[in-house]
């Protein structure tokens, strides 16, 4: 071991190794790992070695087929075989609605552009794995982009690969603490002896949690359980002159596996047991844990009544592994704010599906600042400090893994950890018949079921039983006022002598007077998206952002990493402010009725902000508006939120005034086109693609990511965003659904609701820009249905934005 390294990883498993092989790959060969033990200790060991390409995150998926497809390299690189096994694999359906969204599943993998998934139907499934027994079944989908490998083998070929490219790896050799030096690098004491880095990379696993403690970081990751055993020959599989799939049996929480002439039976037990929530113990070694064959019983039967030759097989072994999982069940990938050069690649659950994905994209970040893609899925800022305690992870991370293979409703509220964080009104809105989900921990109305306390929302993929309680809250919006809590909004103030100056080379934007509000995108210096904030300057010197709540992690991060070291102060002002938005066309006569401050529109206009007395709050009133409708944004300090509703209620009771959940703003703000973060705007877009482009002064002076946004502007994208009418029966789009033109994929749905004012199914959709200059019939892949589209070329509803501006 060398006294000094440019980065060290801390964990010689899959996900280890793959980060010290990416970082020679761009050219750091003063790189090493440092290892408690031996490669593979941990979990990497005694892991199946399935793998997949699917992933809820597109952007997750495409590095998943990156990782599988980079095999084939790092054996050839290292000369040790990865015992790669491109078997497929087969999702089998037991009722109508699993069939349903496996048809959709198959949309999905045409719109990543996998080649070869197909649906089966029983009798090919027997065909292709004969020991299934088929009664229960509907049918199932094929994915040629499963398989399985020997995990001792591909860590050590990552290992050797990386080797062979310089860099080092040493064994035996426990970290003991992690320091900073005077000059801001790391120390590292060893049971070897101290080394000095630059960058610290913890990819510890089952002890992640534990070196994170070691610079004041708290992950929330933690073990758990996981059984599957190992069957002694099987005569029927022994038979086979074809390559067996692996079988995920959904309804059954189990997956199966050929193994030699025998198979691997895992399950998803519904009643998961932790191991050691802070971490396994550091002298733990290579070591299974005792089965529980009792807990895992009822998963067990289910499998042997779908694979009934196992019931005539021995057992050759059980193993039961320690895996590490986060709440969401998503690795925990990047930099710690305020942790500089210390970086997360822990929290892999799996790893030989992401090992490759991690270690593409955290050496990117390392290197270049930008991990290249968007990977927010996997991005460790996507939690804040709430989630590292400990009953709120055990209860999320018990949550996924029993719903590891549960379909994912997207009208489901999941209880989990909840409720956490709550706004002052929460209880008002609860008697208002609120139904909340939770974002970052925070509860926040999705609709609300006035006089229906007995209401219960069915899951389901079509549109649920609250459809016209959504809709109730949409025309109130358009015919009379809403309120919509803010709650969900992170609002930073910036202050400082270089307030403004910071402020204009973040912002995309010009810089609004003081008075003014503006919607100002933030770049990366690569031209895509960093953020859609708006900027209110409330003095010359003084500003509110707002953005995005569960964005605060994530962008606090960035301000900070661009802070210059004096003259400008940033405060995350987000749980000491909050209000309500008010709109529709009675919106100005209720705030008139709480103020004596003249509410006109020549004295309150379109885009402004000013301070004002609101009832007997002292409150900022913002004029903006999400919906297209007239209306106002009304920020207090928190111990006057409840205050402030109740006053709203008073004063609008006789105009009609309802509690709006984010269901009816979604439905508002589609039929105005109006995109939104996590949808509409990522790190994966730039201005010119996504529209933004139109809040983006490029007559400015330097600002992040000018270049880059020009080059992007003039070039032109291959795609834009674009409103789609969508002639949905029973179901609407709501995001990463194909767009097709005569039978050729040419786009994807990033959002997309009902719009219950103009009567229509509406998307929003990035599609090829030749399309769209075009404007032939479209389809867009609604539930595994293709449904005729169309572009629409101006918003839904008042396209010219009178009725916001009026």
């Amino acid at each position: 071991m060398k006294s000094s390294y440019q980065v060290v990883v801390i964990g010689g498993g899959i996900v280890g190794c793959s980060l010290l092989y990416h970082l020679t790959l761009r050219g750091w060969t003063d790189v090493a790992i440092i290892e408690r033990t031996e490669l593979t200790a941990g979990s990497s060991w005694h892991a199946a070695g399935g793998f997949h390409a699917i992933n809820s995150d597109t952007h997750i998926a495409a590095l998943q087929k990156y990782t599988i497809g980079l095999y084939p390299q790092v054996e050839a690189e290292s000369g040790v075989s990865v015992g790669l096994r491109m078997t497929g694999g087969i999702e089998l359906a037991s009722t109508p609605e699993r069939m349903q969204w496996l048809r959709a599943e198959l949309d999905w993998h045409a719109m990543m552009g996998t080649q070869g998934a197909r649906v089966l139907d029983v009798d090919e499934i027997v065909d292709l794995v004969p020991i299934v027994e088929p009664a229960g079944l509907v049918g199932g989908l094929f994915d040629p982009h499963e398989g399985n490998l020997d995990p001792h083998g591909a860590t050590h070929a990552y290992a050797g690969a990386a080797r062979l490219r310089g860099a080092d790896i040493v064994l035996h050799n426990r970290v003991l603490s992690i320091t900073r030096t005077p000059d801001g690098l790391w120390r590292l004491d060893t049971e070897q002896g101290p080394v000095i880095a630059e960058h610290v990379v913890n990819a510890a696993g089952l002890w992640a949690r534990k070196v994170g403690h070691m610079v004041g970081v708290d992950h929330p990751v933690t073990p758990m359980q996981h059984h599957y055993l190992v069957t002694e020959s099987v005569p029927e599989i022994a038979a086979l002159t074809h390559v067996m799939p692996a079988v995920t049996d959904l309804e059954g929480f189990t997956y199966l596996q050929r193994e030699q002439d025998g198979v691997v039976l895992g399950v998803y037990e519904q009643n998961p047991r932790h191991w050691k929530t802070e971490g396994a113990d550091w002298d733990f070694g290579m070591v299974l844990l005792p089965e529980d064959i009792d807990r895992i019983s009822p998963e067990l039967a289910i499998g042997f009544a779908r694979f009934p030759a196992l019931e005539r097989a021995g057992i050759k072994r059980w193993v039961n592994g320690a895996f590490t999982f986060t709440p969401d069940g998503n690795p925990l990938v990047g930099p710690v704010r305020g942790v500089r050069n210390y970086w997360s690649a822990c929290g892999v659950m799996a790893g030989y599906s992401q090992c490759a994905a991690i270690g593409l994209a955290l050496s990117n970040w390392i290197v270049d600042g930008d991990p290249g893609d968007d990977v927010f899925a996997m991005d460790v800022a996507r939690f804040g400090d709430y989630a590292a305690n400990d009953r709120f992870l055990k209860d999320t991370t018990a949550q996924f893994y029993s719903r590891r293979f549960v379909i994912a409703h997207p009208n489901e509220r999941l209880p989990a950890g909840r409720p956490l964080k709550t706004t002052p009104a929460y209880d008002l809105l609860l008697a208002e018949g609120a139904h909340f989900d939770a974002t970052w921990g925070l509860e926040v109305p999705q609709y609300f079921t006035p006089g229906r306390t007995d209401f219960a929302e069915v899951p389901t993929l079509f549109r649920p039983n609250a459809f016209g309680f959504v809709a109730d809250e949409v025309a109130a919006v358009r015919g009379a006022v809403g309120a919509y809590e803010t709650g969900v909004y992170a609002r930073y103030e910036v202050t400082g002598p270089g307030a403004h100056s910071w402020l204009d080379r973040m912002l995309a934007a010009r810089i609004p007077n003081v008075g003014r509000v503006r919607l100002a995108p933030m770049l990366h210096p690569t031209g895509t998206l960093v953020g859609d904030l708006t900027v209110s300057r409330l003095e010359d010197e003084r500003f509110w952002l707002v953005g995005s709540y569960y964005l605060q992690e994530w962008h606090q991060r960035w301000f900070e990493s661009h802070l210059p070291s004096s003259g400008v102060h940033i405060a995350n002002l987000t749980d000491d402010h909050l209000g309500f938005a008010i709109s529709g066309p009675a919106s100005r006569e209720l705030l008139s009725r709480l103020t004596d401050v003249d509410v006109s529109n020549e004295a309150v206009p379109w885009m402004s902000c000013q301070s004002m007395d609101i009832g007997i709050s002292r409150a900022v009133v913002a004029r903006l508006s999400l919906t297209g409708e007239l209306g106002y944004e009304i920020t207090v300090s928190a111990n006057q939120h409840r205050s402030l509703w109740l006053r709203l209620a008073e004063a609008g009771a006789d105009l009609g005034l309802r509690p709006v959940g984010d269901r009816a703003i979604d439905s508002l703000r589609l039929e105005k086109a109006y995109g939104i973060w996590s949808t509409e705007f990522t790190q994966a877009y730039t201005p010119a693609m996504s529209g933004l482009d139109r809040f983006v002064a490029f007559d400015k002076g330097d600002f992040i990511g000018r270049d880059a946004a020009i080059r992007d502007r003039d070039r032109g994208p291959g795609r834009r965003l674009v409103l789609l009418e969508v002639d949905a029966l029973d179901a609407d789009a709501s995001g990463d659904e194909p767009v097709w033109c005569e039978g050729q994929l040419v786009g994807f749905v990033t959002s997309g609701s009902y719009g219950h004012h103009v009567g229509r199914s509406l998307a929003l959709a990035y599609v090829d820009v030749a399309v769209i200059e075009e404007r032939p019939e479209l389809a867009v892949s609604v539930i595994g249905e293709r449904r005729a589209a169309r572009i629409l070329p101006e918003a839904a509803y008042d396209p010219q934005g009178s009725r916001a501006r009026g």
